[in-house]
């Protein structure tokens, strides 16, 4: 049963589906700037191990065209084994399926490529299936800047939540008094959020009380 969407996330409520989020499928992202989608999908894995979500990553055609995991993502997530597929959609396929299901979590948060197939079909699926969707927007890439938009409005038009992945993180740390997770927060914080980080960073270095 889905959590009351009125409510803001909580770990405990939530897994990470990283869906082919491979070289071969990010050479034909034209939505956002390439470096700018690893940088953000990074920063979500990185969010789910600090906040200790269970993470599901799913890959297609490894062996003929999309490559593997990509390393930047794969060393965020240590010991994560993704579950490679002959379907477009991942809710098609029976291990990856029973993977995101196994995880016990009502809310489904998605990073993926490309946003108009691989990603909007697991979306659409999802929903079906009764769980609560977040689509991480800027961790997710397609075609072109239109085709992202739309695939993005046919989604949240099923039902699922746009989010961005600052969102998700600071929606789950909420409170810096949270000391289990303050720490690993902020440096993902300083090291992927750009001037909001470049922000931290110069506080904690220059800005001491009298």
């Amino acid at each position: 049963m889905a959590a009351n969407p009125l409510h803001l996330l909580e770990p405990k409520d939530c897994a990470l589906l990283l869906v082919d989020q491979q070289a071969g499928l990010a050479f034909g992202v034209g939505s956002i700037d390439r470096q700018v989608l690893l940088n953000n999908v990074v920063a979500l894995a990185k969010t789910a191990t600090v906040f200790g979500l269970p993470v599901v990553a799913s890959t297609s055609a490894t062996k003929v065209y999309s490559g593997p995991l990509m390393p930047a993502i794969k060393s965020a997530l240590p010991g994560i084994e993704p579950i490679d597929r002959r379907s477009m959609n991942v809710w098609e396929d029976d291990k990856a399926r029973e993977a995101v299901l196994a995880t016990g979590r009502s809310r489904l948060i998605v990073s993926g490529l490309l946003t108009e197939a691989c990603v909007t079909f697991a979306v659409l699926s999802a929903l079906s299936a009764g769980l609560e969707v977040y689509v991480v927007g800027d961790a997710c890439g397609a075609l072109t800047t239109a085709s992202h938009e739309l695939a993005l409005g046919r989604m949240q038009a099923a039902g699922a939540r746009p989010a961005s992945w600052i969102q998700v993180l600071l929606e789950m740390q909420r409170d810096w008094t949270r000391h289990e997770t303050y720490d690993g927060a902020r440096a993902i914080i300083e090291s992927h959020a750009g001037g909001y980080g470049i922000g931290l960073a110069y506080a904690r270095d220059m800005i001491r009380p009298a």
